[in-house]
C-alpha cells in the first residue's frame, strides 16, 4: 500500500476538487469516542470503512495489529499488508469470497466472517473443513429490521445457525449487530432507546446461545450514533463505529456531534456566476460530493452540503443546492433572507458533506490540514474497490 506522499505547500495550489481532512478536528473526534469506551470499560472495534486509509487506521485502532472492522475484502488485504492482523468483515460472508478469506488468514490474519442463515454457516464450515482452518463467525442478529440478520426472538434458526458452525468445521466466535435505524432517530434520546436495543438484542442472543452449551466469547455492536449515547454496554465486548472519525452533516443533523467537529471537506473552485438565477457555480458536482442526501429526511435539509470558505467558516445559509456531474450549484437557503458571499471566479471554497463515507468515496487521497499550520501538512492516499 501506498502511504503518506509529498505534499503541496498551500490549499491554493491543490486541484479541485479535492478531499481535504482537519487533522485537529479528527484527532479530537477519535479521542471523544476513545474516552466514552474507556468510561464503559469496552473495547472499541473501530470501522475502517469510512477513512480507507492506513495513515487514518494507525491513528484509530490501539495496536498496530488492530482490532479493527472491514466491509470489504480489498480492505482486509490493504489492511493486512500494512501489518494488521485482527479484522472483522463485518458484511455477510458470500461462498464465493471464502477463497479471498482463507488467502488471509494463511498470511497470518485473523479475519472473522460474518453470517446470518443456515445456508451461509454451512457453506463456511464446509469450505473451513475443505482447507483445514477453522474459519471465525459471528452471527448477525438483525436489532431494528435496518439490514440482515436473525430475528433477536427466534431461538430455534439462532442455534441451528450456531450448531452449523461449531459442529461441521468453522469456529462459532458470537454474535454482532448493527443499529442503522439509529440514522433515523429525531432526539438524542431516542438513540440512546436505540443503543438499549441493540445492546439487548445481542447480549439476548448470547445468552441463549451459552445456554444451550455452545461457545459464544464476542458480542459485537456498534453503530456511531449508539456508541455515543449508549447508556449502558453491560454483557457487550466490543463496539464497532466508523464515521465519527470524521462526521458529517447527517451526524450533525442527529446532534452527535456539531458543524465544528466535521474533519473531512471538500476543496472546490468558483468557475462561474449566474446573477440572475441567485447562482455561484463550482467545480464539485456529484463525482466530488456523491448523490446522498442524508440530511433531506431530518429537521433541517442540507442539500448536497454547506458552504464554507477556503479556511471553513460556515456561510450561514448558503448551501451547494444542485449537481451535475462536475458542476455544482451554490444557492442561498430558500426564505432565509441570507445573500450569496461576492465570490470572485477562481476563488476557493470548502464544501461540508452529508455523508462522509459517500463522499470520501469519490476521491483517492486526504490533502491533511492543521488549523495553525501554514498550507497542507500531508497528503495521505486511500484505496478503494472491492
Amino acid at each position: 500500500m501506498t502511504e503518506a506522499t509529498a505534499a503541496p505547500s498551500s490549499v491554493d495550489t491543490l486541484d479541485t476538487p479535492c478531499l481535504l481532512l482537519d487533522e485537529t478536528r479528527m484527532t479530537r473526534n477519535i479521542e471523544r469516542l476513545n474516552a466514552l469506551m474507556a468510561g464503559h470499560g469496552v473495547q472499541l472495534r473501530p470501522h475502517l470503512k469510512t477513512p480507507k486509509s492506513i495513515e487514518i487506521a494507525r491513528r484509530l485502532m490501539s495496536t498496530p495489529q488492530g482490532p479493527a472492522a472491514v466491509s470489504t475484502l480489498q480492505e482486509a488485504e490493504q489492511f493486512a499488508a500494512a501489518g494488521v492482523t485482527d479484522l472483522l468483515y463485518a458484511v455477510g460472508v458470500s461462498p464465493s469470497k471464502l477463497d479471498r478469506v482463507l488467502a488471509l488468514r494463511r498470511r497470518g490474519v485473523d479475519l472473522t466472517v460474518v453470517v446470518d442463515s443456515i445456508d451461509a454457516a454451512i457453506a463456511v464450515a464446509r469450505r473451513a473443513r475443505e482447507a483445514g482452518d477453522a474459519i471465525p463467525a459471528l452471527i448477525e442478529i438483525d436489532c431494528d429490521g435496518h439490514r440482515a440478520g436473525v430475528q433477536p426472538g427466534d431461538t430455534g434458526q439462532l442455534l441451528a445457525i450456531a450448531r452449523a458452525l461449531h459442529q461441521e468445521g468453522a469456529c462459532l466466535r458470537g454474535v454482532m449487530t448493527h443499529a442503522g435505524e439509529s440514522y433515523g432517530c429525531d432526539s438524542v434520546e431516542a438513540i440512546a432507546d436505540m443503543a438499549e436495543q441493540e445492546r439487548l438484542a445481542a447480549v439476548t442472543c448470547a445468552q441463549a446461545i451459552r445456554a444451550a452449551g455452545l461457545p459464544c466469547p464476542v458480542v459485537s455492536v456498534g453503530s456511531t450514533p449508539t456508541a455515543h449515547f449508549a447508556r449502558s454496554l453491560e454483557g457487550v465486548t466490543e463496539v464497532r463505529a466508523g464515521v465519527y472519525v470524521f462526521f458529517d452533516l447527517v451526524m450533525a443533523g442527529l446532534d452527535v456531534c456539531s458543524v465544528d467537529d466535521i474533519a473531512a471537506t471538500v476543496l472546490t473552485t468558483v468557475i462561474g456566476h449566474q446573477p440572475d438565477k441567485g447562482w455561484i457555480l463550482v467545480d464539485a458536482g456529484w463525482m466530488a460530493m456523491s448523490r446522498d442526501r442524508g440530511t433531506a429526511r431530518q429537521r433541517v435539509d442540507q442539500l448536497y452540503g454547506l458552504v464554507c470558505d477556503a479556511d471553513g467558516k460556515v456561510y450561514p445559509d448558503v448551501l451547494l443546492a444542485e449537481t451535475n456531474q462536475e458542476q455544482g450549484i451554490i444557492k442561498v437557503r430558500p426564505g432565509s433572507g441570507a445573500v450569496l458571499p461576492d465570490l470572485p471566479l477562481g476563488a476557493k471554497l470548502r464544501i461540508v458533506p452529508n455523508h462522509a463515507c459517500a463522499t470520501c468515496a469519490q476521491h483517492d487521497a486526504y490533502e491533511v490540514v492543521r488549523p495553525g499550520a501554514p498550507g497542507v501538512v500531508a497528503r495521505w492516499e486511500r484505496f478503494r474497490g472491492w
